[in-house]
């Protein structure tokens, strides 16, 4: 089992920049692949962006291609999304999650172990 605790969240103008931090127990961080999300007052929770165990394979949702980047230090235990060029629209509580067959998925339904949130919020 693994635990994770995001960081990094904040509030933010237009245009500005977050790095958001995910801090795993266990030993066995490296073998997860590793997922970003995101859910806004009274919506789903969305896919972000993914990388894979061994970050060869990484995914993002269109709407932040360009702008966000995830990478994982499996010697530190922590996977990061870097976020640039913010939006209102980008506004939520990003979470942290973890699956164990060490794939980037791309859905909520795919990941294992979850983090409580780190709130992001980008004023206009």
């Amino acid at each position: 089992q693994v635990q994770l605790v995001e960081s990094g969240g904040g509030l933010v103008q237009a245009g500005g920049s977050l790095r958001l931090s995910c801090a795993a127990s266990g030993r066995t961080f490296s073998s997860y692949g590793m997922g970003w999300f995101r859910q806004a007052l009274g919506k789903e929770r969305d896919f972000v962006a993914g990388i894979s165990r061994n970050g060869a394979t990484i995914y993002y949702v269109d709407s932040v291609k360009g702008r966000f980047t995830i990478s994982r230090d499996n010697a530190k235990n922590t996977v990061y999304l870097q976020m640039h060029s913010l939006k209102p629209e980008d506004t939520a509580v990003y979470y942290c999650a973890a699956e164990k067959w060490g794939y980037a998925g791309l859905k909520v339904g795919e990941y294992d172990y979850w983090g409580q949130g780190t709130q992001v919020t980008v004023s206009s």
